[in-house]
């Protein structure tokens, strides 16, 4: 019976740590993808300057028009794909538009 207690306890005793590990680890995660994105206005802004892609003004000038009905989130820049994503909700669906930076072209369209 003690023997039982003992892995009992140690077995909550590795529960309790591990729920402690787990969120620390979605903590390193979420700050990992704020460095990035930082990391991509950066970079983004740099290559607007360098003239080697469209700024996000010229890429909404030409998708927002053929996104009629649909109601516009925002836009994520990828550094690098040298893409926007531009995301948008209708009737209840978000719909990301992947555009490439450069030409503006559209390059994916989630259904």
């Amino acid at each position: 019976m003690k023997r039982l207690r003992s892995l009992l306890a140690g077995f909550l005793a590795a529960l309790a740590l591990g729920a402690l590990v787990v969120p620390a680890s979605a903590g390193a995660s979420a700050a990992a993808a704020q460095d990035q994105s930082r990391s991509d206005q950066g970079e983004a802004r740099k290559a607007m300057k360098a003239g080697n892609i469209k700024t996000i003004g010229e890429i909404e000038r030409l998708v927002l028009p053929r996104m009629r009905g649909a109601e516009y989130l925002g836009f994520a820049y990828d550094a690098t794909a040298r893409a926007y994503r531009l995301k948008f909700i209708k009737e209840g669906r978000v719909i990301n538009v992947d555009v490439d930076g450069a030409t503006g072209r559209i390059i994916n369209r989630s259904r």
